[in-house]
């Protein structure tokens, strides 16, 4: 993970929790050791993190590190210290938002209970996501409606990235990761757009946090029209747990979030909040106060509450639908009530007749006093049906159309939390699906790869619009083994004398996009992406923007098997093929043999094969960007 200034932007947060460990401090307030080994000092940092007793934390993941030995450990150890430090910096600019409701549901099924459209939610996995494997993010959000989807789904790497596809006609885009800012080694997960577009919600096991999964919001940036700088939305709605599937209603009213602080392994508590769109940040530094903040006790007052928001359904927004589906929902209650009673009477009825003379008055009393409630209830159920049918004819003769099935389905939703207040509306899974979806027009990049053994050269930049995965900096030369096998290494002079080093060679910024992980998952968590035109260092943005207008010719590389020249046979299947230019030249001291350009990657991969045909089988496309 890269930790640079931008990402120190601190935001807000916390959550709930327990009691220190007696072992965790001993008088005077200074951690003991005791003899314990790293691993238990480590443990007992953990829990005091999960306990927001931030600074003992860290003072128990100092001694951690003074004790561990081996390299890897002792990542692991920093990384999780460095989730305290930010805890303990997110401390400083609390949130306090108004809690309407909390509701815990199944970890598998609790984004039903969001008041989104019905339909909304499809399972993993499918299209989208083959693989469907991550603990939390087990359906992504596509509305039956939608021209663009933003879904998490497992990248090269097997981390969960978000990418994004948009409706073109009848046919989906190729899946694209979006930028470098919100790309992490770790999951990023439960992208949910605002109404406006303008607002990217998600949540990050890998980006500035305190631990778990943690909330982010990044704003659409019209200038580079790409996602802005993913901020931490901060205590009480990130924490040392896991929070996700951050929304707000469409009403504008609330926030919506999940969390499995406090809950079962299974379960995890979904919390409604007035929504604050200029919330006032304080510093909370007492760790009971933290505790109780993050807690997000629901402060029962009913005037808050608005439920429209929460039970919306087919006919929502119609008050005499609404009124129709509750006198739905009283027939139905009626009948089942009717009917339950029924049984009990049955039951009452089988007892008498196998009791004894001497239990039998009691038994008769009780039954006839049964008996005398059934006619009450029934009228109140004739009564409610005759006012449900009344209805019904004031629909008709006010030339109002209602689809029966929708209303009773949504009348028939499974209802949560009505009695105390704010209801949680059960919505259904969408159906599965099967995108039209264009093919990824990623060129299989044969330049980068990750060998036994690196490579590092001291060729300059090739020319024309480059991006390149900085490694680092260094002030003397590194060994090829510190590469760890990442192959082509650019070694080049930067500002102030030092040597840079850089991996690959890029044509576009989706190829670049799609390494980085793999880079970083070999240790170089700090690595960025880097652009040059015509060997000139500029922005990425810039970059980006010179990619945009202009088009990307390929060509076909033709490696020989002899090292030096081409069989006849592949010669003239070249020339059938095509009568595109066959330029012989040299690429790290090896001849190759390049043909083109092709606008068409449909033309280039015709070659190829034929190429093959004829017993070559190592060749690769290259794509070169044209400048307007």
């Amino acid at each position: 993970m890269k930790f640079s200034p931008k990402y120190a932007l601190i935001a807000l947060a916390v959550l709930a929790v327990s009691v220190i460990p007696a072992t965790a401090q001993e008088a005077g307030g200074e951690p003991a050791a005791d003899g314990k080994t790293w691993k238990e000092m480590l443990s007992v940092a953990d829990s005091l993190h999960r306990e927001y007793s931030f600074s003992e934390a860290i003072e128990w993941y100092d001694l951690a590190l003074g004790a561990v030995t081996d390299s890897s450990s002792k990542m692991e150890v920093e990384e999780k210290r460095l989730k305290s430090q930010n805890a303990r910096n997110m401390a400083g600019f609390c949130s306090d938002p108004a809690v309407v409701a909390r509701r815990r549901f199944s970890r598998r099924e609790f984004f039903l209970f969001y008041p989104l459209a019905d339909g909304s939610w499809r399972t993993v996995p499918n299209q989208l996501d083959s693989l469907g494997n991550n603990p939390f993010s087990t359906a992504l959000y596509f509305p039956p409606d939608a021209r663009e989807i933003y879904y998490s789904s497992q990248d090269e790497t097997g981390v969960n990235n978000i990418f994004h596809t948009t409706l073109k006609d009848t046919v989906w885009t190729a899946p694209s990761l979006i930028n470098e800012e919100i790309t992490s080694t770790s999951d990023e997960i439960f992208p949910m757009l605002s109404a406006d577009g303008k607002t990217l919600y998600f949540a990050s096991s890998g980006l500035y946090g305190m631990g778990g999964y943690d909330l982010y919001s990044s704003k659409w940036n019209e200038d580079t029209k790409d996602w802005d700088v993913p901020v931490n939305m901060g205590f009480p709605y990130s924490s040392p747990f896991d929070d996700f599937l951050f929304i707000n209603t469409p009403d504008g009213k609330y926030s919506i979030f999940a969390s499995n602080r406090g809950c079962p392994s299974d379960s995890v508590d979904v919390y409604v909040v007035e929504y604050d769109g200029m919330p006032v940040r304080k510093a909370v530094t007492e760790r009971e106060d933290l505790i109780a903040l993050a807690a997000l006790s629901p402060d029962g007052d009913p005037s808050r509450l608005d439920n429209g928001s929460a039970v919306s359904g087919p006919g929502a927004d119609n008050p005499e639908i609404r009124e129709y589906m509750v006198k739905m929902n009283q027939v139905r209650s009626l009948r089942d009530s009717i009917a339950a009673y029924n049984r009990a009477l049955e039951a009452r009825r089988a007892e008498y007749a196998k009791s004894g003379e001497e239990d039998r008055p009691g038994l008769l009393a009780d039954i006839s006093r049964r008996e005398a409630v059934l006619p009450v209830l029934n009228d109140s159920l004739n009564r409610t049906v005759a006012a449900l049918q009344k209805t019904e004819m004031d629909f008709l003769m006010k030339g109002i159309v209602i689809d029966p099935s929708k209303i009773k389905a949504d009348a028939s939703r499974e209802v949560v939390g009505a009695s105390s207040g704010y209801a949680f509306s059960k919505k259904s899974p969408g159906a599965p699906f099967r995108l039209n979806m264009l093919r990824s027009t990623t060129l299989r990049d044969y330049t980068f790869k990750i060998l036994p053994e690196g490579n590092i050269v001291e060729a300059p930049i090739p020319e024309g619009l480059v991006y390149q995965i900085q490694l680092l900096s260094s002030a003397e030369k590194i060994p090829v083994r510190q590469v760890k096998g990442l192959s082509p290494v650019f070694e080049r002079q930067g500002p102030g004398g030092k040597l840079i080093y850089s991996a690959g060679v890029f044509r576009t910024y989706s190829s670049a996009l799609s390494n980085l992980n793999k880079v970083k998952r070999l240790g170089f968590r700090n690595a960025f992406i880097t652009a040059f035109n015509d060997r000139e260092s500029i922005t990425v943005a810039k970059a980006r923007a010179i990619e945009s207008r202009s088009k990307a010719e390929l060509y076909v590389k033709i490696y020989p098997l002899d090292g030096s020249s081409l069989p006849e046979i592949t010669l003239s299947a070249i020339r059938q093929q095509t009568s595109k230019d066959l330029v012989k030249t040299s690429e790290n001291g090896a001849v190759v043999f390049i043909a083109g350009p092709f606008a068409d990657r449909g033309q280039a991969e015709a070659l190829e094969t034929a190429v093959h045909a004829t017993g070559i089988a190592n060749t690769a496309l290259e794509s070169r960007t044209v400048q307007p």
